[in-house]
């Protein structure tokens, strides 16, 4: 028999490589399936022994598990670090391990002529690192052990060794040379020797009774002309021969590092699994990776493999992924075999993984059914969890097969029993399946009122069945009402439990083992006014566990449910609509949307109105029927725009959306058939960029109906325009200049400016209204300068406030004449109060109609160019000229009335928008300064204030007169009325009338 047919004729069979791998680490935390990770039996060594390099069980006389320790220190004399392996009996409550004395000799030594020759060496023979079991026998190997063939050389040869412990530890026998060993599920021997025939290899298998009976210890060395050579031991079976190989699929992936066979997919036929846990993968940084992979051999026939795809590949870099590969037999009672595969050095902080991959009827399953993560963490030395496998035993008799992982870099053992699987056929029920709102045929109490449902009946039913289950069997079950998915968080419930008035059931369940146990509610739909959603189905759950709190069994453990059965089910019920026999509504949902704009402006907020009509021509109501408005990223959306025509008070609501920003306006639930409704939407259009030259508003209607639920998408454009309103202000102070100046005198020569005559100050501001910016306008002013060899305007000089920058093709100040400086009034104030100013004279006012205008057109002009720079809304630019009137040749025209006109013109050249404009705002303005003569009366009249002293004056001496006379009598009579003689005639005239 071949080592290949060996193993592809025995389920249970291992090859086993012996190697040791110095990388990082890895931890136990589980995605679940049976194997219990939160009792593991945890079984420790001495530090620093690699206890955990090998594993397996040891069923004989009571159930126990066998680990190696190929570093530790044994009672054998003058051996350091010899290996053994230990002895652990398995206990729910102990985990208490001892070695076995397979050798308790020291090194051996021959002699010959007198004279001691040490033989073998097993100081660091790594006695331990292979450990097999098969009924009362344990195969232990030291694959380090070395041999001196020659008495002259003081060199040893490792050549190997390995014990047999037969009949309960009470026999042991020693089988050299060899390297590594395994036992067959029919108990034969099987061993490997890579040294062989100069490093081919050689396999060689033996009955394990023949071993024992062939076994000589008196025979154990023998002299042969100067060599030292062990007695020829009579071999059974050399295996040693090519037979078949598979294919090594990619150079330095280690294939073939790890192998293993067992029937995966139950077809009678052994399968073959192959690890390489090198094997590299192209990362998305596009460097190579090492993951490590599992390829999967299917026998279709006898000595027949064919590879299995998709091949398991590892997620951890350097996590070594197929290190080491167990199979598991019938782990979860599904009538495939299991299988163990390791990752020493995976996991987030690399303490080693385990995987579980369960087998099916076309081999293995993709995606693990449960992941081990070690429990320890990683120090100097990674923890190795999951270096050593061993499988496909009941360690506990509860009829599923159990598991160990060593992890012999934190010197531990760990095994993990099967928890029984509790397999369930559960059921749900809604009768009727239709709610018809309008038949109330239960009652609630609202306090002392009782309000008429709408109500339907809910059943559900359970039952279990299984392996080494308990008869009775505690269940948590959870009935939850309208729960899908799709409704909010927070929304109401549409029906309620009529006992509890709540969404959720929750009870306790006991189901008797193989019998179905049934439960029957009465829920109730809520009142139509208390929720939106009528058209979708209301959805009962009904989800079950197992009683976490309910007791062990008598193995300690706790069942699991199947993993492959759902554990969750779900039923529904309809409202009744009005929509017909099939209660399906179809709508036709029209939309039409006008604005009052089509243009907007960058700069502005651009307000902005949408009115939309939304129509339902179909037969059928839209439930939940909402206008949907997606908006762009430069709008917002600011209110609804009320008008007299709108009926319905609209609602709307304003949301994101995977970045998106959309407002949702209800419309009605439902929207009937016929309706058509007018409303508006107000928005503002603010962060208007040039890159982009529409700006589009989409809008639709949507309902939840299943079919024809929504309208056509209206999209409405928006014009992105450049505009700006830019205008040009300009005043003269003083608004007119007398003649003759005052306090003004020819003179021969020119020393100050106010020599030269009055003063004039022309103020011209650029203001730009927006919306849009301007990145560029040209200014230019011609103001009179002389006729004829007569000057008009002296300029004097020029002052600019904000972005501009200004020429002039004349001199200013040609003469040189001493500056005049005077605090003057803001230009802003200046020009605002330009438009109100009173003339002083109103009797010039008809005049100036006939004044004579000098201006560019007939006299000599000067030009001042100014560039204005970036001007934003709102901003303004401002040119201040100073000149002062040429008086004397305005002298020499007495009494002639002039206007001095200056003309400021302006035009944009460029705006700092990709979009061009579409006019380029441009003006002018023209400012004058009239010559205005007094006349000769007004001018020479006497002041007012001497005409009030001179009056005062006047009123004082006739004052003083009028006293004088006073004094000197002039007011008294000198004589009395009448004389002595008139007195006398007059008496008697009296007396004679008496």
């Amino acid at each position: 028999l071949t080592m290949l047919r060996s193993f592809l004729r025995s389920p249970s069979s291992l090859l086993c490589f012996v190697g040791l791998l110095l990388l990082t680490v890895s931890q136990p935390v589980c995605e679940a399936f049976n194997l219990d990770v939160e009792k593991p039996s945890v079984y420790s060594g001495p530090q620093g022994s690699y206890f955990g390099y090998a594993v397996d069980f040891y069923l004989a006389e009571s159930s126990s598990v066998v680990v190696g320790a190929p570093k530790v220190s044994t009672l054998q004399v003058n051996i350091i670090e010899g290996g053994a392996v230990f002895y652990c009996p398995w206990s729910t409550s102990r985990s208490d391990c001892h070695a076995i004395e397979f050798d308790k000799e020291g090194d051996r030594s021959v002699n010959i002529n007198d004279t001691d020759h040490q033989v073998d060496f097993k100081s660091g023979q790594w006695f331990g690192a292979t450990v097999r079991s098969h009924g009362d026998t344990i195969l232990a190997c030291a694959p380090l052990y070395s041999w001196r063939t020659e008495k002259d050389i003081p060199h040893a040869d490792p050549t190997g060794t390995c014990y047999l412990s037969a009949q309960n530890f009470t026999k042991f026998v020693e089988y050299a040379p060899c390297r590594t060993g395994t036992i067959t599920a029919d108990g034969k021997v099987v061993l490997g020797g890579p040294g062989s025939y100069f490093w081919q290899g050689q396999v060689i298998s033996a009955a394990k009774e023949n071993i024992i009976k062939a076994y000589y210890p008196g025979y154990f060395m023998q002299s042969v002309d100067g060599q030292i050579q062990t007695k020829q031991v009579q071999i059974e079976h050399d295996d040693s021969y090519k037979g078949m190989t598979t294919q090594i699929l990619t150079m330095g992936s280690y294939f073939g590092y790890s192998v293993a066979t067992t029937d995966i997919n139950s077809d009678g036929l052994v399968d073959l699994l192959v690890g390489a846990p090198m094997f590299m993968v192209r990362g998305s940084g596009g460097r190579l990776e090492e993951m490590g992979r599992v390829y999967v051999y299917l026998q279709s026939a006898p000595f027949r493999l064919e590879l299995k795809l998709p091949h398991l590949t590892g997620t951890d870099v350097y996590g070594r992924f197929g290190n080491t590969i167990a199979p598991l037999g019938d782990l979860n009672q599904d009538g495939f075999n299991d299988v163990a595969i390791s990752s020493p050095f995976g996991g987030d902080d690399h303490q080693g993984l385990v995987y579980i991959y369960n087998g099916f009827s076309e081999g293995l399953r993709e995606k693990p059914s449960q992941v081990i993560v070690g429990q320890w963490a990683t120090t100097n030395f990674p923890p190795s969890f999951g270096f050593s496998l061993r499988g496909s035993r009941d360690l506990d008799m509860n009829g599923y097969p159990d598991l160990i992982v060593g992890a012999f870099g934190v010197d531990k053992a760990v095994l993990y029993r099967s928890r029984p699987i509790v397999n369930t056929t559960a059921s749900l029920t809604v009768h009727p399946g239709m709610i018809n709102p309008e038949e109330k045929n239960c009652v609630i109490t609202d306090g002392n009122a009782s309000i008429p449902v709408s109500c339907v009946n809910v059943s559900f039913c359970l039952s279990a069945d299984g392996k080494h289950l308990p008869d009775i069997l505690d269940f948590q079950v959870e009935v939850q009402l309208d729960n899908r998915d799709h409704k909010k968080k927070g929304a109401v419930k549409r029906a309620l439990f009529l006992e509890t008035q709540m969404p959720r059931l929750q009870k306790s369940v006991r189901v008797r083992h193989g019998q179905r146990t049934c439960d029957h509610k009465m829920i109730y739909l809520r009142d139509e006014k208390e929720f939106r959603d009528k058209l979708s189905p209301i959805y009962v759950a009904f989800n079950y566990s197992l009683d976490p709190t309910a007791a062990e069994d008598s193995h300690g453990l706790r069942p699991i449910l199947n993993y492959h059965t759902a554990n969750v089910i779900e039923q529904k019920a309809q409202i009744l609509l009005d929509c017909g026999e099939d209660n399906i509504c179809v709508p036709d949902l029209k939309l039409a949307v006008l604005g009052d704009r089509k243009e907007v402006y960058l700069g502005d907020d651009n307000a902005l109105t949408l009115t939309f009509n939304a129509r339902n021509e179909g037969e059928g109501g839209a439930y939940e029927a909402e206008l949907y408005v997606v908006l762009p990223p430069e709008a917002d959306y600011t209110g609804i725009a009320r008008n007299n025509e709108s009926r319905n008070q609209l609602t709307c609501s304003y949301d994101t959306e995977n970045q998106t920003r959309y407002l949702s306006c209800e419309l009605g639930n439902p929207m009937k058939s016929g309706t058509s409704m007018w409303e508006g939407l107000r928005f503002t259009v603010p962060r208007l960029k040039d890159t982009h030259k529409t700006v589009q508003f989409d809008l639709q209607i949507r309902s939840k109906n299943e079919n024809n639920s929504h309208s056509e998408v209206v999209t409405y454009k928006l014009e992105v325009v450049v505009q700006a309103d830019v205008i040009l202000q300009g005043v003269s102070r003083p608004d007119k200049v007398f003649f003759p100046p005052a306090n003004w005198k020819v003179t021969k020569s020119y020393g100050q400016e106010q020599d030269i005559g009055p003063a004039v100050e022309h103020i011209y501001e650029l203001v730009n209204n927006g919306p849009s910016r301007i990145s560029h306008t040209l200014l230019n002013l011609h103001c009179p300068l002389s006729l004829s060899g007569h000057s008009l305007l002296y300029p004097v000089e020029f002052f600019t406030e904000g972005p501009i920058n200004c020429t002039s093709d004349h001199r200013m100040n040609a003469q040189n004449l001493k500056i005049q400086r005077t605090a003057t009034e803001s230009p802003l104030l200046a020009l605002k109060g330009s438009d109100h100013r009173i003339e002083k004279r109103d009797v010039h006012k008809n005049e100036l109609s006939h004044l004579t205008n000098l201006s560019c057109s007939n006299v000599e002009c000067w030009t001042l160019q100014c560039n204005v720079g970036l001007l934003e809304r709102g901003t303004t630019a401002i040119l201040k000229v100073r000149s002062r009137v040429w008086a004397e040749t305005f002298m020499e025209r007495a009494y002639k009335q002039y206007v001095l006109e200056c003309l400021a013109r302006y035009s944009v050249k460029k705006m700092p928008y990709a979009i061009l404009p579409k006019h380029a705002p441009s003006g002018h303005k023209k400012v004058v300064t009239p010559v205005v003569w007094n006349k000769p009366d007004i001018e020479n009249s006497v002041p007012l204030w001497i005409i009030i002293l001179a009056v005062l004056v006047g009123l004082l001496l006739l004052a003083l007169l009028i006293y004088i006379l006073y004094k000197l009598g002039f007011f008294k009579r000198s004589v009395p009325y009448g004389t002595a003689m008139e007195k006398a005639q007059l008496k008697p005239q009296a007396a004679s009338e008496a």
